[in-house]
């Protein structure tokens, strides 16, 4: 289906176009994984994700007559493309879900291409790309669908047999199978003591159900905050590769992937997009067995700031770093003031404080105080609803610590 020596071209083909993402080990991960932890930061390649390797492999091979591509995207493979395409001297029509992240769409057109908005869904910017594409004689490169796209991703698995070969499993994240597939297919031959196990997430579980069906399926929709891989299904080439090579694909939920974003940020400094971070996701929730090394592909890094701040509290929520409690104090001077006291006791950090009378149930000498509290984690959160209770302010939890 995909012959590694197809891959070995790819990866020949890349020489020179590919920055180098070695493989590096991290040991605060480690101890929270109870394992070996190795990463493959492919959030740090050229246009900011694996695409660039799929997309430069089948652009490089068209012929001399090609007179343009187009492509559609939500960001990464719109990326690449547009790289792949200045560099080898063609014009580029990227179509774009008009949801699609604003860095994003400024980087593509950065890169040279021309860029339209249209649809709710990668789907619907897919249907426009295609029709563009034969209409002004265009060839139309897709995310996934095609070997050359797929050999190009796999040379990700070239690469882990040689930077990784201690490793037990390797984590891919998966949309569409593309960089899973031939990743697997790969490894399968140079390595094939090693399993690999694709991560998709809860909300677009595409690959997972057309594995059950024995056959690509279709989802009605997606919904994850990692677009770069909310996929509604994936192909026949890929669905086979999957299906043949990987030994599983595991779901992650929003909430473990936002927790997995916030301590690749925190503890080992890489900045991933969501879709980047469901490998790690998958491990730290205890979704893959064993405790030999792992090896975690971080496959893209596009993420827009907004969202990132958005996630990074999402994070901090999901590992109990965030306490939201109720507290009702006298409605008098020095109320707040004692309730603040024992709080600095408990060494918390206040971030806001919110007065309550109105509509309430409350004896006309009291009033209701919504604290947001930044503690040191769940423990940290539940001791100090204890030391609260024990110095009689009867604090009632908003948000429930894991």
């Amino acid at each position: 289906m995909l012959p590694v020596e197809d891959i070995d071209a790819a990866r020949t083909r890349l020489r020179g176009v590919l920055r180098p993402t070695p493989v590096f080990a991290s040991e605060s991960l480690a101890r929270r994984c109870g394992r070996p932890v190795l990463l493959k930061p492919e959030h740090r390649q050229r246009t900011g994700s694996f695409k660039v390797r799929g997309a430069y492999n089948r652009i490089a091979q068209l012929p001399p007559t090609t007179t343009g591509v187009a492509a559609a995207s939500a960001g990464n493979h719109a990326q690449g493309v547009a790289y792949a395409a200045a560099r080898v001297g063609l014009p580029a029509l990227i179509v774009m879900p008009e949801s699609a992240a604003l860095p994003k769409v400024a980087a593509t057109q950065a890169y040279g291409a021309e860029v339209r908005l249209h649809g709710d869904s990668l789907e619907d910017a897919i249907a426009l790309a295609q029709a563009l594409a034969e209409e002004q004689g265009l060839v139309f490169i897709p995310p996934f669908d095609h070997p050359a796209v797929v050999a190009g991703q796999g040379t990700v698995g070239l690469e882990l047999a040689e930077e990784a070969a201690e490793a037990e499993v390797v984590l891919v994240p998966a949309g569409g199978g593309g960089l899973l597939g031939g990743t697997a297919a790969a490894l399968a031959s140079r390595s094939p003591t090693t399993t690999v196990v694709g991560v998709q997430a809860a909300g677009a579980p595409s690959l997972v159900a057309s594995l059950a069906a024995g056959r690509p399926v279709q989802l009605d929709q997606v919904a994850t905050v990692a677009d770069g891989i909310a996929v509604k299904g994936p192909s026949t080439l890929t669905l086979e590769l999957v299906r043949r090579y990987v030994a599983e694909v595991v779901t992650v939920e929003e909430e473990e992937i936002a927790e997995a974003l916030l301590l690749l940020l925190e503890r080992t400094k890489q900045v991933v997009e969501p879709s980047g971070a469901v490998g790690l996701a998958a491990l730290l929730a205890g979704k893959v067995p064993g405790a030999g090394p792992a090896c975690v592909v971080l496959s893209g890094g596009n993420v827009d700031p907004l969202v990132l701040s958005k996630l990074v509290d999402h994070g901090l929520s999901a590992a109990g770093r965030y306490l939201v409690v109720r507290v009702r104090v006298t409605d008098r001077p020095g109320g707040l003031a004692a309730l603040t006291a024992e709080l600095a006791q408990l060494r918390v950090n206040v971030l806001s404080v919110e007065h309550h009378r109105a509509g309430l149930a409350l004896p006309v000498d009291q009033v209701e105080v919504l604290l947001t509290l930044e503690t040191r984690g769940p423990e940290h959160a539940r001791a100090v609803l204890a030391s609260l209770q024990a110095a009689g302010f009867s604090p009632q939890e908003v948000s429930p610590t894991p």
